[in-house]
């Protein structure tokens, strides 16, 4: 696992380019019946990949769970949100199989202590991208496909930002302890994603891009708002937002991104707004 502890704003500023990224980008989720895992201290998030090839793969491959996290299985006191972004698949949680095709999204709830991952076909394996936070209390383990998602269509062409966001994890669709997911689509001709820009003082966030056409890249902007910097993302990247920074990207074409979030609150009007010609 790797590991990675909090930054500050404040030396933030003095971060190279190879800082920044070694901090706060995510990259190699996906190995053959691997599992790959991000710990940041960022209110304590987890950022996993799996693409089950040849076996199903345990959720725990590779995870030291008692040394990392102090509890008898990952989930003991936590919550998890898994998007699949490959080929079929399925996921089984204590004994209980969820089918999950491209788009296809799934919580479990904490308290769940067997979690595995397969493909249907390994020549065109399943890409389990998940994001999991501390919880204090169960829910109800729910599958969510594309189709079901909340759509919110938002932005204009005009703007360069014409998008879907779909929520999957969301207080509209059912209720967690503080997790938050879902996904947004920009439609082609644009390219800017969560601009104007905001910041969330009592919530981190997390995002994955994907869908970049290839020899294409998103430019991802975050840092203060009067000290931006930006990642250059690839496809299937993943990039750590603590909540003092913004965070928005422009693509070099259109793309899709996930998001997720983890903090004090899940209101989503809890934002705070920056005018652009603010921005340096």
């Amino acid at each position: 696992m790797d590991i990675r502890y909090s930054c500050n704003q404040r030396d933030f500023k003095r971060y190279t380019t190879q800082e920044t990224r070694d901090e706060f980008l995510i990259t190699g989720l996906y190995q053959p019946d691997q599992v790959v895992s991000v710990y940041s201290h960022v209110d304590r998030m987890v950022t996993l990949g799996c693409m089950p090839v040849h076996e199903a793969v345990s959720i725990e491959k590779g995870l030291d769970v008692w040394a990392n996290f102090g509890t008898a299985y990952f989930l003991e006191r936590r919550e998890i949100g898994i998007f699949n972004l490959g080929g079929a698949g399925k996921v089984t949680a204590d004994g209980e199989v969820f089918p999950m095709g491209y788009k296809d999204c799934l919580y479990i709830t904490q308290g769940t202590k067997e979690v595995t991952f397969e493909s249907d076909d390994g020549a065109d394996p399943a890409r389990f991208y998940m994001v999991s936070a501390p919880a204090h209390c169960r829910y109800e383990t729910k599958l969510i496909t594309i189709q079901d998602a909340a759509k919110r269509p938002v932005g204009t062409l005009e703007d360069c930002n014409k998008r879907v966001i779909n929520q999957f994890i969301h207080p509209s669709v059912l209720q967690t302890c503080q997790l938050t997911m879902g996904l947004t689509v920009l439609e082609p001709g644009s390219n800017w994603n969560t601009m104007p820009s905001h910041t969330h003082e009592r919530r981190m966030e997390i995002y994955t891009y994907f869908e970049i056409p290839e020899n294409q890249v998103v430019f991802h902007m975050m840092g203060e708002p009067t000290e931006t910097r930006h990642i250059v993302m690839q496809n299937f990247d993943a990039v750590i937002s603590p909540s003092w920074s913004i965070h928005s990207g422009v693509g070099t074409s259109n793309y899709t991104f996930i998001w997720a979030m983890g903090g004090e609150n899940q209101a989503f009007d809890d934002m705070d707004h920056i005018p652009t010609p603010q921005l340096r």
